[in-house]
């Protein structure tokens, strides 16, 4: 039997770090639905050419063809012991696929981890965020470290101040989604509304487990470990 599981998190829960955990500790691969349409991007094959024209249209990609996408990644050698799914399923109709997709293979979802963190400390930990070209993370209000964080006011006045954060004098990168207030409160607005009808859905089948994902990330790993090992 193959390890099954789907990570669901607010932004800022920590859903990354976990996944890196879970991959390296159980030896399955972390698919998430964002980086397999990126990659789609790279691909020359018909499915990988459907979702590249979806998405050059500015579309949202569809159920039956997200669908096809995951399923093309579950079919591969290193999954074939289990996989942690990260943005999937969105939905019920996502949710009943996998659910008939995996029971063909004698398999099943073993756990729903759910990361649980409170709203306004998920807005903090988005919009507070920097990081360093070697890939080390900071965050204005949580862990200031050495960085030099700093409020720079447009001069024209027709747009908001911005953070500036600086570590040894070189600037840190800061997604522009995470910089924009009203974007980060629109991925938490969006993650309200499809979390919970996926919640009643797994809630049903006594598979979801919560995990205060406020605590210290080792905390947290050590908490994900026990439900997992608990459901293996």
């Amino acid at each position: 039997m193959g390890l099954y599981i789907i990570l669901m998190g607010v932004q800022g829960a920590g859903k990354g770090v976990q996944a890196g955990f879970i991959s390296e500790t159980y030896t399955i691969p972390h698919v998430s639905t964002g980086d397999l349409f990126r990659a789609m991007k790279t691909r020359e094959d018909d499915l990988a050419q459907r979702v590249q024209a979806i998405m050059a249209a500015g579309k949202l990609v569809d159920d039956d063809t997200t669908n096809e996408v995951v399923a093309d990644r579950l079919a591969q050698e290193d999954a074939q012991n289990g996989v942690i799914l990260d943005g999937y399923p969105r939905n019920q109709q996502q949710a009943a696929f996998l659910e008939k997709y995996l029971a063909e293979k004698g398999e099943q979802v073993n756990a729903v981890l759910l990361l649980n963190l409170d709203l306004y400390t998920a807005f903090k930990r988005a919009f507070g965020r920097v990081t360093a070209p070697n890939g080390d993370s900071y965050n204005y209000y949580y862990k200031r470290d050495n960085v030099d964080f700093s409020v720079e006011k447009d001069p024209s006045g027709d747009y908001p101040p911005r953070m500036i954060a600086k570590l040894n004098g070189e600037t840190l990168k800061r997604r522009g989604d995470d910089a924009d207030a009203m974007a980060v409160v629109k991925r938490i607005d969006t993650y309200l509304e499809l979390t919970q009808p996926l919640l009643e859905y797994y809630g049903e089948k006594g598979i979801v487990h919560e995990v205060d994902a406020a605590q210290d990330i080792a905390v947290v790993s050590e908490a994900i470990q026990q439900v997992i090992d608990g459901v293996r």
